[in-house]
């Protein structure tokens, strides 16, 4: 199975070792091409663009316009597995570093992370430090036209029951299926708070802490998942709130 995260854009500097940037050890290797052209095409933008322009296409606020250096330098900066490089809410609450040697070595098979510059990326796969999210602009680049079909062909090689915890900006750089085949064994997971009169509403931070909390409890437990089903079974044996929301959704309900 697989388990598909958003990445964050607060990033952990620097890597570990003297080693650079070598995807063809990344997992979803038939996205090669599509990582060379995103991340050929951000560092022309970054070392060669107007600082100001650049800076706005990217979403980096002027105040940090110093950090284009850090995409002009992608090729030539250090790396460190991607779990370890994203931070923020989600991947404090998950603490992969943390983990016991066997749950970080089964997060390494069952978790992707979907960066705006590689695609999704083994969660152990050594990732360079970059700025760029899935709604920055890259100049006659359209991200979800080179994505989108490539990032489902991937998904579809996937053996098992797929749980896409991403956000939906990622969603649409890389459909889990074509429109007209939808897998069956995979689904959103939708995390929300029961109000009053039981409706339901979404959440924004504590969304984040849930899904870091729910993919840290699943590694440490090591469940066999062969199905979405089965999943949310573990999920609400392990003390989580989740339920079926209809068709390829489920809801995590948290308070």
């Amino acid at each position: 199975m697989l388990i598909l995260l958003p990445p964050s854009e607060s990033k952990r500097a620097g890597g570990v070792g003297s080693a650079r940037m070598d995807w063809d050890t990344w997992r979803f290797p038939s996205l090669t091409p599509a990582r060379k052209i995103t991340a050929e095409a951000l560092v022309r933008l970054a070392r060669d663009g107007e600082p100001s322009v650049a800076a706005k296409a990217l979403g980096i606020p002027r105040t940090l316009i110093d950090e284009l250096a850090t995409d002009a330098a992608l090729f030539e900066s250090p790396v460190m597995p991607a779990v370890d490089r994203y931070t923020g809410v989600l991947y404090d609450a998950l603490d992969a570093a943390s983990l016991p040697a066997q749950a970080r070595r089964r997060l390494g098979r069952t978790v992707a992370i979907h960066s705006a510059v590689f695609g999704p990326v083994g969660a152990l796969d050594r990732i360079p430090d970059y700025r760029m999210s899935a709604s920055s602009r890259l100049p006659d680049l359209r991200l979800r036209r080179l994505w989108a079909s490539a990032v489902t062909a991937a998904l579809t090689e996937v053996a098992g029951p797929i749980i896409d915890l991403r956000s939906e900006s990622y969603v649409a750089l890389g459909p889990l299926s074509p429109p007209a085949e939808p897998r069956g064994d995979t689904a959103y997971v939708r995390v929300m708070t029961e109000g009053e009169n039981g409706v339901h509403r979404a959440l924004n931070h504590f969304n984040k802490h849930a899904k870091g909390e729910l993919v840290r409890r699943f590694v440490l437990d090591g469940p066999r998942v062969r199905s979405v089903a089965a999943f949310v079974r573990w999920a609400c044996d392990a003390g989580f709130r989740m339920e079926s929301a209809g068709d390829r959704e489920v809801r995590l309900l948290v308070d």
